[in-house]
């Protein structure tokens, strides 16, 4: 999507292949054109198929680059460029396991890209380590420093969040884990942090909350189940899907990025801080980059909800001085290093290279 608008802006053409989803209406507005491909088939005769279609697209449409983000779209992207001799970009955005056989023959298709974008320093590390021969340019994901400014989030916006999650009466400070429910993101140790900072704090002065997916899911209702066996019904919650995250992280005194393996890069820790608030981070992956320990936030081991807990105590602890001189940190080190904007200047300067304009 940003990388759409960016194109629109500069003054080209942004297609983009997909099945389609719940974005379409918001690619209309930043002014590329959808073209509906189940491109994520993996059936090798699917990416064949596919391969032959955006060939021909290619041809009809003129197109001078084809950038792909994952792996069975960068396969028919790959054939495609190859057959009409067009600039083949890949950018890879996750830590791909290569944990069965043959698994490894598949992720190499992201390493062929001329350059391949790592979204982090992790990544390009990693992407060196196995595939020695890749053409690596680092070029980290960014926070939409205009969206997520906590000076342009009105009142009416965090009202209405506040009531929806019930915290319009409620003073206690909230702590806030954003993700989709899924265990790797560490939601069943973030509930245990919950009932160990109530040891420390001996009460239930705070709330952790948990924002994104369906509560009404099967994990949702495990997790619901553990916040029950912990006795911490009255300090932790699920909110479910949340619309406007930026109002969201406005309402939060920290946010957790508790994933336990590590992120290729981590885009909520960099939009929290984008709002000036506290994050404590897993110590691991694309946070060791994104989030200064003790400076903008904290990281600890992962899993260790005794660490995540002693973290979050130290974040309620901050007086008002020290959290917003922590904020702006936060926030000045975005803009300078995450930013959308610098995200996407430096993907059209890859664009301009590889056709020869830069």
């Amino acid at each position: 999507m940003e990388i759409a608008q960016a194109i629109v802006k500069a003054g080209g053409v942004a297609l983009v292949a997909s099945k389609g989803g719940r974005m379409e209406n918001a690619l209309a507005r930043a002014g590329g054109r959808l073209i509906r491909m189940d491109i994520g088939r993996k059936s090798p005769w699917a990416i064949r198929a596919n391969a032959r279609a955006l060939a021909e697209l290619i041809r009809a449409e003129g197109v001078e680059v084809v950038h792909a983000r994952s792996r069975a779209p960068a396969w028919a992207g790959w054939y495609a460029a190859k057959a009409t001799g067009v600039p083949f970009v890949t950018t890879w955005h996750g830590v791909y396991k290569e944990n069965f056989p043959g698994k490894w023959l598949y992720n190499r298709i992201m390493g062929r890209g001329r350059p391949v974008i790592a979204v982090s320093e992790f990544i390009a590390a990693m992407i060196r380590a196995r595939l020695p021969e890749a053409e690596v340019v680092t070029i980290p994901r960014g926070a939409d420093i205009a969206a997520f400014d906590p000076a342009e989030i009105s009142g009416a916006r965090t009202a209405e969040l506040a009531e929806r999650w019930g915290l319009v009466e409620d003073p206690r400070p909230v702590v806030m884990l954003p993700g989709r429910l899924t265990r790797w993101k560490g939601q069943a140790h973030f509930i245990d942090a919950a009932a160990r900072l109530r040891e420390i704090r001996g009460g239930e002065d705070f709330l952790f909350l948990m924002v994104g997916g369906e509560p009404d899911s099967a994990y949702g209702r495990e997790l619901a189940a553990r916040i029950r066996e912990r006795g911490v019904e009255g300090c932790c919650a699920l909110a479910g899907h949340c619309d406007d995250m930026a109002a969201g992280l406005k309402l939060a005194s920290a946010v957790v990025s508790a994933s336990l393996e590590p992120e290729a890069f981590g885009r909520v820790a960099v939009e929290a801080q984008a709002m000036g608030r506290p994050v404590i981070a897993t110590d691991h992956g694309g946070a060791r980059e994104t989030v200064e320990d003790g400076r903008t936030g904290w990281r600890y081991p992962p899993g260790d909800a005794a660490a995540l807990a002693e973290a979050v105590q130290r974040a309620l602890e901050l007086d008002e001085s020290a959290r917003e001189h922590m904020g702006l940190a936060g926030r000045a080190r975005v803009m300078q290093r995450f930013s959308t904007e610098g995200m996407q200047r430096a993907t059209l300067a890859v664009y301009d290279r590889v056709t020869g304009r830069g």
